[in-house]
């Protein structure tokens, strides 16, 4: 059991997640733990504003994953194996994520593809660019033919690196580059 990929042709943003937790899986729904903050913090981001106004919702939870696909907005992760902890991932499996990526990305070549934290991009990075130098949050310099790469702090309520108006932050530095209006 695992979460489907949430993916059409030509969305604004994929989110890339590194890949679903138990928890998710069993549930079906992406960031279905209470303790994620991926939902409180789109919820109050501009990125999720259009999709809000349109389902008469204030906040955005897990029930909410599949219809986001029809305001732009999708999902997968580089592996599709559920676990406990990403941790728990072999470096192979990551590996032959990246290749399943890859192929995911060329098919519905979406406008952005969205990293949660610097782990899961890690692997991508290195094939893309050879190398293991650092990689900074935001927007990235590689692209995946057409779709651009934006990096944003995993949202997992483990990351005590950032809070949740750090992450709202981020999802708003993402809507500015896909020239999402704040005010509308």
């Amino acid at each position: 059991m695992t979460l489907p990929d949430l993916l059409t042709e030509l969305l604004d943003v994929v989110f890339v997640g590194i890949n679903p937790s138990v928890y998710s899986a069993e549930r079906g729904h992406y960031f279905a733990r209470a303790t994620n903050r991926f939902w409180p913090c789109i919820s109050r981001s501009v990125l999720s504003r259009k999709a809000r106004a349109a389902l008469s919702v204030e906040k955005l939870g897990p029930e909410h994953d599949r219809v986001l696909l029809h305001y732009g907005i999708g999902f997968t992760d580089l592996v599709k194996r559920p676990t406990p902890k990403a941790s728990d991932l072999a470096p192979s499996e990551l590996a032959a994520g990246v290749k399943h990526l890859l192929k995911k990305i060329d098919r519905y070549r979406p406008r952005v593809a969205c990293f949660h934290g610097v782990t899961g991009y890690r692997h991508l990075h290195r094939i893309l660019v050879g190398e293991t130098t650092a990689v900074a949050l935001g927007l990235q310099d590689v692209r995946l033919g057409a779709t651009r790469i934006f990096l944003v702090p995993n949202p997992s309520g483990a990351n005590a690196h950032f809070t949740r108006d750090d992450q709202t932050r981020w999802y708003d530095e993402l809507a500015k580059h896909l020239r999402l209006p704040a005010d509308s």
